[in-house]
């Protein structure tokens, strides 16, 4: 039987069923709950209707596939808004199943787990699996046969710091040197133990692969970082195949993932797996074990 998951993010809400741990139907829609909350420190009530029709919609759909085994995962939306608590609650009427609010230990976790199972290192080999999102960013180190044996969360993603720091569309030279600044402030905090390798997970990293068709070490990401600085929003999206919404705040991304590189001194292989992957892999080992 499939199982399936609705992952309420900053930027979209996603719906993924998967059957056989294959993938069966993918859906997303795009709410910009993060842009809301740094504005407003809170979700509006016409918002919040929003996204409770929208995961209404992706359960009825998640059950017409046969799906008996639910979740509604809500990442940093729920933790950084005020009213999260009734975001909660409102998607659980509407979803009629479980809502879980992930910590950042918990997100980290996830998106660990779906990525090492994606890239599948060697065993023993410590590598860092980094989730840079719309309204946070998860660093997580520990090897594919102990776990995860550091995980730390900055409360800055790539919608955040667009609203932040570089909502002007070419935001400048200027702009992007406080955007480093401001990110070099989170990163400061983080102390990880010496990593192997580095895989990286997430929209923005997967949309920075595909604009320097390969591996996203201080280079790439320097270079990335130089042509987003001034190319307006709709060339981004037209020259590199990239959705205008992710290429809106692709800036942001790719200063996010600079930082966190420099922090851990090895280059990015960007991985498909991440959170989700890792949510409904543990959803179906439930379902098996129950």
């Amino acid at each position: 039987m499939p199982v399936g998951v609705v992952d309420v993010g900053s930027n979209t809400v996603r719906l993924v069923v998967w059957r056989a741990a294959q993938p069966i139907r993918s859906e997303r829609t795009l709410l910009r709950l993060g842009a809301d909350v740094e504005a407003h420190g809170e979700i509006p009530a016409d918002k919040l209707s929003l996204t409770a029709d929208v995961v209404g919609r992706y359960a009825d759909l998640a059950r017409a596939e046969g799906v008996d085994r639910l979740e509604v995962l809500i990442t940093s939306p729920g933790r950084q808004a005020a009213n999260g608590h009734v975001l909660a609650e409102l998607l659980e009427a509407a979803a009629g199943c479980p809502v879980r609010v992930l910590t950042a230990a918990e997100e980290g976790r996830l998106a660990f787990a779906g990525a090492i199972d994606a890239a599948s290192p060697p065993p023993r080999r410590v590598v860092a699996v980094v989730d840079v999102g719309g309204g946070s960013a998860q660093l997580v180190v520990g090897s594919r046969r102990s776990g995860p044996r550091y995980t730390q969360s900055i409360d800055l993603g790539s919608q955040r710091l667009t609203s932040r720091l570089l909502g002007e569309d070419a935001p400048g030279a200027k702009a992007v040197r406080q955007a480093r600044a401001e990110v070099a402030r989170y990163v400061a905090r983080l102390e990880p133990p010496p990593v192997r390798s580095a895989l990286a997970v997430g929209g923005s990293a997967r949309a920075l692969r595909r604009l320097e068709r390969g591996q996203l070490g201080p280079d790439e990401l320097a270079h990335a970082i130089d042509v987003l600085t001034d190319t307006p929003t709709a060339d981004v999206a037209l020259g590199f195949g990239v959705e205008e919404q992710r290429a809106r705040t692709l800036l942001a991304g790719a200063v996010i993932l600079s930082g966190l590189q420099a922090l851990l001194g090895v280059p990015f292989e960007v991985v498909r797996g991440g959170l989700r992957d890792g949510a409904l892999a543990e959803l179906a080992s439930r379902r098996a074990a129950a």
